[in-house]
């Protein structure tokens, strides 16, 4: 069978004050295309459907007309990310039959999506996680100890994620244990898996000072045949080939920092047969206009020479040593598409720069430099953990709104 993996579609969200809601429907329009012309047998979408909790009205309508759409042809399993709120995106789960799964509780990961094949037989078990917040799960995922009285997994992403595989594997093994024919088994997850590449526009999703899953967490690759991750933001194979499952994320359908103008946006189309993973093929999913950086004086960006990044959305930086009269207007005239412009006077970047808080930078890090800076001595550990739980608190807050 196939299966289509998307994921981080992030309805809502603008780039750098630009409405994409339009960049959003030509690839939901792409999507269902793709999922007609393939004979796709279940869309898998990992999480971040929304880029907030409480989405804007379009993008609801957006979201309904879309698996209204999708439901006409296939399958659908769709389950929170971290930017979702999972109750709202949850709503009247229990009201859809065959077409739809919205997985958004975690109660029910033990319960896989069973998707036929086209004969009508079983073709696959899905999975599916919610995203898994460390400190509003830890509860749900207690194990009992020899006593069984119920023991909490470690506030971290690792700890969490490890309790609701072994949930997951345990289910997996009764469901093989007759040996018959071997179904292939499929895992959605909205994770940071580690050894995978971040770029500028994901969420930190810190708890502990740890953001990161590693890959051994999810078994070996006789269990599990595809975990189909979302979160991060660029399509890539993540783990170890030969020793964990096919893992991949599909990353976002549309560019959402200018850290990610050279990802080569996709879906992927797996294909899945008895003995686990056939082949996966990357969709290129449309692009209406890329993302690229400008760099030089005012004379060099007004000549010949960028006149190919005229219809880009642009990161201009000016260079002049003296920042030009209407710098703004005239990079504007130029570039009409151009989002960010900036002035930094190439004598100036040779100079060592005060350390702010910028989107490659970490702010604990920088917050340590200026507690250093400030009291003439580098912060001690204690000091450090006051700094971290007073960020990873308002990060905890910003995902519950």
């Amino acid at each position: 069978m196939r299966i289509l993996h998307t994921s981080d579609w992030h309805l809502g969200r603008t780039l750098h004050g630009v409405d994409l809601t339009a960049h959003h429907a030509a690839f939901l329009d792409h999507l269902v295309e793709v999922v007609r012309a393939e004979r796709v047998d279940a869309v898998l979408v990992a999480g971040d459907v929304y880029d907030r909790a409480i989405p804007p009205v379009e993008s609801v309508e957006l979201l309904s007309q879309t698996l209204a759409r999708l439901t006409e042809h296939t399958r659908v399993v769709l389950t929170p990310g971290n930017h979702d709120s999972a109750t709202r995106l949850g709503f009247g789960a229990g009201l859809f039959r065959d077409r739809l799964a919205v997985r958004s509780r975690v109660a029910g990961i033990t319960e896989p999506v069973e998707l036929p094949d086209r004969d009508g037989s079983s073709g696959a078990l899905v999975y599916a996680l919610p995203y898994l917040d460390p400190d509003l799960t830890r509860d749900a995922l207690a194990e009992p100890d020899d006593d069984g009285a119920p023991v909490r997994p470690a506030r971290s992403h690792e700890a969490v994620t490890a309790a609701a595989l072994r949930r997951v594997r345990g289910d997996l093994v009764r469901r093989r244990a007759d040996g018959s024919s071997r179904v292939p088994a499929v895992l959605v997850a909205h994770a940071f898996v580690t050894g995978g590449a971040a770029s500028e526009s994901e969420r930190d999703i810190r708890v502990g000072g740890v953001d990161q899953v590693p890959s051994g967490v999810f078994g070996a690759p006789d269990e599990l045949d595809y975990v189909a991750l979302g979160h991060l933001h660029g399509p890539q194979r993540v783990g170890r080939e030969g020793l964990d499952p096919v893992m991949r994320y599909a990353g976002s359908p549309i560019a959402f920092s200018f850290s990610e103008a050279n990802h080569r946006k996709s879906t992927a189309l797996v294909e899945l047969g008895p003995r686990g993973v056939r082949e996966v093929e990357l969709v290129e999913a449309p692009v209406a206009r890329r993302l690229a950086d400008a760099t030089g004086t005012l004379e060099e960006l007004t000549g010949r020479a960028f006149d190919h990044l005229v219809d880009h959305w642009l990161r201009v930086t000016v260079t002049d040593d003296v920042r030009p009269e209407q710098m703004w207007a005239q990079v504007a005239r130029r570039f009409p598409h151009a989002l960010v412009v900036q002035h930094s006077p190439a004598q100036a970047r040779a100079r060592s720069a005060a350390s702010a808080v910028g989107p490659q930078q970490d702010p604990l890090e920088v917050a340590a430099q200026f507690l250093e800076a400030a009291g003439g001595r580098p912060a001690r550990p204690d000091e450090l953990a006051v700094v971290r739980a007073a960020y990873e608190s308002v990060l905890a807050a910003e995902r519950s709104a």
